[in-house]
């Protein structure tokens, strides 16, 4: 598909359908939020791109127009049990880091004995936010720490929009971000790609994301908290026992999944009364194929190929510094499906998945 025209786009913007019969179209949210995906007038996804410290997908909606992803901390609701309201920073399909930066800069070993005004910040912490830190600051005993952890907060931030096309065949959106420390200073730039496409039986959602060392080298650390991330809904997570699963490529299920490497890994559990699944997928050229999926019973769900030693200390430090002009690319798909990963044909689809040009 060419690029539209720019008059054309405006159009696009305002939600205005280019050519009759249209299935995707983009629409501009109000005060410069970010943009609506709609497929024959009904809502995909957004992309959030001026809340927290990162931009994010949410909400977003499968084939059968169930929600995909929790509503907190977007919103509280009634039918979300409140000890799933934890972690406010696993923001419906987002990317962070907990430890990246220049290749001098390294996360502190011991936090409680860091005075942030000594240090020199030319990273942070892209995987957490604010509100992570706020209720741990209540207590005088974690006051410290909380406010060390925020003051050592990076921000992904969305500089432009690159690419916005859709027609009947899918939608394409291209983001801009620049990775900024606590400082404002730049240490990584990020291209990334959203392809969106539908039908009758799935919704999906590829995830291209390209890192580039414009700044000098850049540090990734070996971490757990890591990488692209759905929170899967309240009532699928396994431990809502609503009859939630995780399942992966090797058969591994529930806990047995953690931390384990895998083409694909597969998430699904009731919601609003009907069984539906998120299939999470990396492709072959991505970073550390297969990924470690840091995947939770509570509810997260990660693709990261940071971890390693984090996962097991018998196996080597992940680590990885991206010297100046090299990129890192991650390559992965969300298939939002109905029923489980057997009826919903996930390891035909990634099979096919597999065989793409990315």
């Amino acid at each position: 598909m060419k690029a539209l025209p720019h008059y054309a786009m405006l159009l696009l913007l305002a939600g205005a359908n280019l050519q009759a019969g249209q299935l995707f179209t983009l629409h501009k949210e109000m005060g410069g939020a970010g943009i609506s995906i709609r497929v024959d007038g009904k809502p995909f996804a957004t992309y959030v791109v001026n809340e927290a410290n990162k931009p994010y997908l949410w909400p977003v909606y499968g084939p059968t127009g169930k929600a995909m992803t929790r509503e907190f901390p977007m919103k509280e609701v009634e039918f979300e049990a409140t000890n799933q309201r934890d972690h406010p920073h696993h923001r419906g399909i987002t990317f962070g880091h907990e430890s990246a930066g220049a290749d001098s800069w390294r996360f502190p070993e011991k936090i409680e004995a860091v005075n942030p005004e000594e240090q020199v910040r030319t990273g942070g912490d892209s995987w957490h936010e604010k509100l992570t830190f706020d209720e741990a600051r209540k207590n005088p005993k974690n006051e410290h720490t909380a406010d060390v952890r925020t003051g050592m907060l990076a921000r992904i931030f969305h500089r432009e929009f690159t690419v916005m096309r859709a027609d009947e065949t899918g939608a394409v959106v291209g983001s801009l971000c620049e990775h900024l420390d606590p400082a404002g200073r730049r240490f990584v730039t990020e291209e990334r790609r959203f392809t969106f496409h539908a039908d009758e039986k799935t919704r999906t959602i590829d995830f291209d994301q390209d890192f580039v060392a414009t700044d000098g080298d850049v540090r990734f650390e070996d971490r757990k908290d890591a990488g692209l991330s759905i929170r899967v809904p309240a009532s699928m997570a396994v431990e809502a026992k609503q009859g939630g699963k995780i399942i992966n490529s090797a058969g591994q299920v529930d806990a047995e999944a953690w931390g384990k490497p895998a083409p694909w890994c597969d998430y699904h559990g009731p919601v609003d009364g009907e069984r539906v699944g998120i299939a999470f997928l990396n492709h072959p050229s991505s970073y550390r194929f297969p990924t470690r999926w840091h995947v939770r019973n509570y509810g997260l769900f990660t693709a990261n190929p940071f971890m390693s030693r984090q996962v097991d200390k018998t196996l080597p430090d992940g680590t990885i510094v991206l010297k100046a002009g090299e990129r890192l690319k991650l390559r992965h798909r969300f298939i939002l499906h109905s029923g489980d990963a057997e009826s919903a044909s996930i390891a035909a689809l990634y099979a096919k998945y597999a065989q793409e040009e990315k």
